[in-house]
């Protein structure tokens, strides 16, 4: 007999509000082409696109969408702290768009000073690269054997997560992520967000 001990949780779930996510996809473009400082920023930091993380720190009273979307995110935050037996009720930290052009990736991090991160992928084309998600005892595998390839999901080292419109992900802001480079010829657009 075995037990699964110490699991790791990754929240899911579809807002199918077109309305919402096309006002959010208006949103997105509009920052990419207006914010001049965010655009500075990723080119600095040679972001393939443009991401509002490093300047727009108001979104939600910037933007009645996302104002919108803070109430949405929230109601799922406290869903997933309920799953997670936290006695505490997230507040919404930080948010940030994205908009990653084609080829384009994020190397692996994790979210400091946070307890809960996750993504909104608002439109995704076919091809567009997964968040992959590492197993957080993978530093201490010193000698683990490699998994077989049909492995169970919380068994493997790595899990990938194919992006789509309108799914919603939400993990504890230590777990370590990456998103990996895709073969779509068009932008992904998304928001990134850490609840405190």
């Amino acid at each position: 007999m075995s037990r699964t001990l110490f699991a790791t949780r990754l929240y899911e779930a579809m807002i199918d509000d077109e309305q919402l996510l096309g006002e959010l996809a208006h949103s997105i473009r509009s920052f990419a082409e207006e914010d001049e400082a965010g655009k500075c920023w990723s080119r600095e930091k040679a972001y393939k696109g443009y991401t509002s993380y490093a300047s727009l720190n108001d979104l939600p009273r910037r933007d009645p969408a996302f104002d919108d979307l803070k109430r949405v995110l929230t109601a799922h935050a406290v869903r997933f702290a309920k799953d997670l037996a936290w006695g505490v009720k997230p507040k919404l930290d930080s948010i940030w768009v994205n908009l990653l052009k084609p080829g384009g990736h994020h190397s692996a991090h994790i979210h400091p000073h946070s307890i809960l991160s996750g993504t909104l992928y608002v439109e995704v084309a076919k091809g567009s690269g997964p968040i992959r998600f590492e197993d957080p005892r993978l530093p201490m595998m010193m000698a683990a054997p490699v998994r077989d390839e049909d492995a169970a999901e919380e068994l493997r080292p790595f899990v990938a997560v194919e992006p789509r419109p309108g799914l919603l992900l939400l993990w504890e802001s230590w777990l370590r992520h990456e998103v990996l480079p895709g073969t779509a010829k068009a932008d992904r657009l998304s928001i990134s967000f850490n609840f405190a």
